[in-house]
């Protein structure tokens, strides 16, 4: 057991442990606080749900914005700078949101958050995929995944118990697992931007998005375009889950943080000990029927929660959701890894987390107008509606791939 953990550790290289480390640390910390985020916000402002959701929304629509500019920075400046910045601004948001009052605040500090996120995410997307071959990506994307569970595997349950006394403890706690991380990365990290791939023309973003050598270029790669555009599609149900279940579970059936947080534990412990398998499965086949595979399994998930009454029946619309997870989110990484050049790693990589914040900005939207509007079932049967339409675009999306692969002057329309 022993010679296999060494031999799997000198597979990669150091710096990719080091982020390993650091994910663990930071995610632990702030997973304490974020999937009882609008419970914590609701009780304080005592608004309605379609309300408090808007903080999501706005989160993730200001996070649209920063994935694009994310993009540039980290192929400009550098991966390590913008990591380093984006997990120290989460730090300071997190203290800052234990002493947030009113609904302007949490506005406020929601942008900040939104602005801070994409510029991790992206940047160690690039980092990782500079630093690993090709061959060995879906499992370092796997192992990443893994890492990241097994933190999250401990926050939710820890931060249940702590926001059930106490809220500013879980807060402490995200405060110190983001500033951690980022010490770690100034102090021990190198950059692995090659600069010589990375000169750009034009400085304006918006020279750079019109230029061969900026975002135009990735947006004329329409295959690309339109599985990003899916992929935002069927993420929205499984959003709607995320953000919206420990509101629902509380509200209707009257299921506490405490014993709530053991549903997201569930997902990470299932993440750590399932995720290498399914990947050692998924991997033999081509990412777009994968990816349908996965997205039919986010939409059921989803819509299971409309039968569900209590802890038991969340808990597993949960474990189905995770399996849709398992399935889907290392292999798009490759995926959008080997399609980007070298020069444009960045910016493949920003469009993809900008499709992830189109669906954060839209379910908590769409959830909480079904919910106001209609009735409280509705949310899972519009997030199963939604889940189905992405899976069938992106089986006609490989159809239309394998055709063109065939016949490549066929145009992708």
């Amino acid at each position: 057991m022993i010679s296999k953990l060494k031999n799997l550790y000198n597979q990669y290289p150091r710096q990719f442990w080091l982020m390993i480390v650091g994910i663990v640390i930071s995610t632990a910390g702030g997973s304490m606080i974020w999937p009882f985020l609008l419970i914590y916000a609701s009780g304080k402002l005592n608004l309605p749900l379609s309300t408090v959701a808007t903080l999501i929304a706005i989160n993730a629509g200001t996070g649209l914005f920063s994935s694009v500019l994310a993009g540039t920075l980290a192929d400009k400046i550098g991966r390590k700078v913008v990591m380093v910045s984006s997990l120290a601004m989460n730090g300071v948001a997190y203290f800052l949101l234990m002493r947030a009052e009113t609904y302007p605040q949490f506005v406020l500090l929601m942008i900040f958050i939104g602005l801070s996120n994409p510029l991790y995410q992206v940047g160690a997307d690039a980092m990782l995929a500079d630093m690993i071959p090709s061959e060995k990506r879906t499992d370092a994307y796997a192992i990443n995944r893994i890492a990241n569970n097994a933190a999250f595997a401990l926050g939710p349950a820890v931060g249940g118990f702590l926001a059930s006394t106490s809220y500013n403890l879980a807060f402490y706690g995200a405060t110190a697992g983001f500033l951690i991380y980022s010490l770690l990365l100034f102090f021990l990290a190198h950059e692995t931007l090659d600069k010589t791939h990375s000169e750009i023309k034009n400085n304006s973003l918006a020279e750079q998005v019109k230029s061969p050598e900026g975002y135009g270029r990735v947006f004329r790669d329409k295959g690309y375009i339109a599985f990003v555009a899916l992929a935002a599609m069927g993420l929205i149900a499984p959003t709607m889950l995320w953000i919206l279940m420990p509101v629902y579970a509380k509200t209707n059936f009257n299921v506490s943080e405490a014993i709530y947080g053991w549903i997201p534990t569930t997902n990470a412990l299932m993440c750590v000990f399932i995720q290498y398998s399914v990947t050692q499965v998924t991997r033999r086949y081509n990412t777009l029927p994968v990816a349908a595979a996965g997205m039919l399994i986010y939409a059921v998930s989803t819509g299971s929660v409309a039968l569900m009454t209590g802890f038991w029946g969340f808990w597993l619309s949960m474990v189905l959701l995770t399996f849709g997870e398992l399935t889907v989110v290392p292999t798009a990484s490759k995926y959008v890894a080997d399609t980007a050049p070298a020069d444009l790693r960045g910016r493949y990589m920003s469009i993809y987390w900008l499709g992830w914040g189109l669906a954060r900005t839209l379910a908590p939207l769409i959830g909480g107008f079904l919910n106001d509007n209609l009735f409280p079932q509705a949310i899972w049967i519009g997030g199963l509606l939604i889940g189905l339409t992405s899976t069938f675009g992106l089986i006609l999306l490989n159809s239309i791939t394998k055709a063109r692969a065939a016949n490549p002057s066929q145009p992708l329309s």
